[in-house]
């Protein structure tokens, strides 16, 4: 059995109100998940962002 199998085994058999608390628990996932991958984007562009605005990669680029 995989892991959403058992998840849905699991939701099967709890309560409507733990139902509710797991679906904002899996939102909040979702939403940090989204936030880490647009932090590392943003640190990313500002590592290359040196290396991009030298002289030697505008001469490199001018011609393309």
């Amino acid at each position: 059995m995989n892991t959403k199998d058992l998840l849905l085994q699991e939701i099967e058999q709890v309560p409507e109100p733990i139902l509710e608390e797991v679906l904002d628990f899996l939102r909040y996932l979702k939403a940090h998940k989204v936030l880490q991958k647009q932090e590392a984007t943003l640190l990313s562009e500002a590592s290359l962002a040196k290396d991009w605005l030298r002289p030697e990669e505008e001469e490199a680029w001018r011609d393309l």
